[in-house]
């Protein structure tokens, strides 16, 4: 399938995928972005899909950096009708914050980074640097439904238990 895509930044990467049978393409960020502990920041891609009625783009975490950093990519959806930038929502989950007078940045490859001039930082702050590949989206179909009230609804084995009721082991 052709995917329309526009670069709205003039360093936009365009997508691709990684490997021959891989079903999420990266997203590459456009800009530096810093995330001290406990922040949420939009990471932008600098481009924008044409996405056929029908289908979605779903932004999903990369297995990698969830691994290695405290660094949390929320899921997203981007609908067929938006024809804006697709950002990335990125979250630090360090709660703990320590400064520091080294001046370094954790990367997303688990290196440091020189800062400016020494500056007093979050030894648990990370970087998002311009370039660096820190989601991946998937092209998926869309099934709507068309609702409808009841009264009652079909029987089922579980009927209403949920929320553990199978246990937590």
């Amino acid at each position: 399938m052709n995917l329309a895509i526009k670069k709205v930044h003039p360093d936009a990467v365009l997508p691709k995928y990684a490997k021959q049978g891989d079903s999420g393409f990266d997203l590459v960020a456009v800009e530096d972005v810093i995330i001290e502990p406990g922040e949420t920041k939009l990471v932008k891609t600098g481009l924008a899909f044409d996405i056929p009625e029908g289908y979605e783009i779903q932004v999903r975490p990369r297995s990698g950096i969830t691994l290695k950093t405290k660094l949390r990519v929320q899921l997203g959806t981007v609908d067929s009708n938006y024809r804006g930038e697709v950002g990335v929502i990125v979250d630090n989950t360090e709660d703990d914050w320590f400064i520091r007078g080294t001046g370094y940045y954790k990367l997303i490859n688990g290196e440091s980074s020189k800062t400016r001039g020494g500056e007093e930082i979050s030894c648990d702050s990370y970087i998002i640097l311009k370039g660096d590949r820190i989601a991946q989206a998937i092209l998926a179909p869309v099934t709507t439904a068309n609702f409808i009230e009841v009264q009652e609804l079909s029987e089922s084995i579980r009927g209403t238990n949920g929320y553990g009721s199978t246990g937590i082991n």
